[in-house]
């Protein structure tokens, strides 16, 4: 595609995850499977059912792909997310919005003793998939973010981008907003949070998020500890 001139220092890097069906190391990338935990570590349950939360990504940051590892910082990344019908603590945690209870998102250390424990019996338990290679790709904000930044585009140009950013699960690059813009907040610092990973509904996990949704995992670029996940659909 021809990149409009005056789009081009908006251009960022997205990159596709490619992966294989199973499960491998305990410290791989991948959706699903088996998590990275310290020995005397109990298995993350969510605090309204108190059920175990299926792993749904972990990003082990020193694998990613160059250029990328030291802008996110050091260890993995996880994200646990509660799928339990009865009670819907989806529902009940209102788990669309930032920082709830009924999701953990963390970047934690692989240092010690690793838990070799089987995973607990989980009523949603997700195929596992590893992350075996990244394939990197353009992206470009979508038309919301367009206008907050102040790009004005003839409509032949507007139509050139209508299919951006790009959907599915993705590292990096632009979120695929739903609702609008809605970015969340540091709540050390209070700037505001930058995208991470985008995890999209019935991509490389079949699970829809309300009424296709878009779930994004972001990250403060300065406190690189404080992370956070949210979803939104139409």
């Amino acid at each position: 595609m021809s990149i409009p001139a005056n789009l081009q220092t908006y251009v960022r890097s997205t990159w596709k995850p490619v992966v294989e069906d199973g499960d491998r190391d305990r410290t791989a990338s991948k959706f699903s499977g088996h998590p990275w935990l310290a020995a005397n570590e109990a298995y993350p349950s969510c605090p309204n059912c108190s059920k175990p939360m299926p792993l749904f990504l972990q990003l082990n940051l020193a694998e990613l792909p160059e250029g990328v590892q030291d802008r996110l910082g050091q260890g993995l990344l996880q994200l646990f997310y509660c799928t339990s019908e009865e009670p819907l603590c989806e529902c009940d945690c209102e788990a669309w919005a930032p920082f709830a209870t009924s999701t953990l998102v963390r970047v934690i250390q692989p240092v010690g003793d690793a838990s070799d424990r089987d995973l607990p019996p989980m009523e949603n338990y997700l195929p596992p998939k590893t992350i075996v290679d990244w394939q990197v790709m353009d992206d470009f904000p979508g038309y919301s973010e367009r206008r907050v930044l102040g790009i004005e585009l003839t409509e032949s140009e507007e139509a050139a981008l209508e299919n951006y950013p790009e959907a599915g699960d993705k590292l990096l690059g632009y979120p695929l907003w739903v609702q609008g813009i809605e970015y969340p907040h540091c709540p050390t610092c209070g700037q505001t949070m930058r995208l991470v990973f985008q995890l999209d509904s019935e991509d490389n996990l079949p699970v829809m998020f309300g009424d296709v949704g878009c779930g994004h995992i972001t990250q403060c670029a300065t406190h690189l500890d404080q992370v956070a996940f949210a979803w939104a659909c139409g």
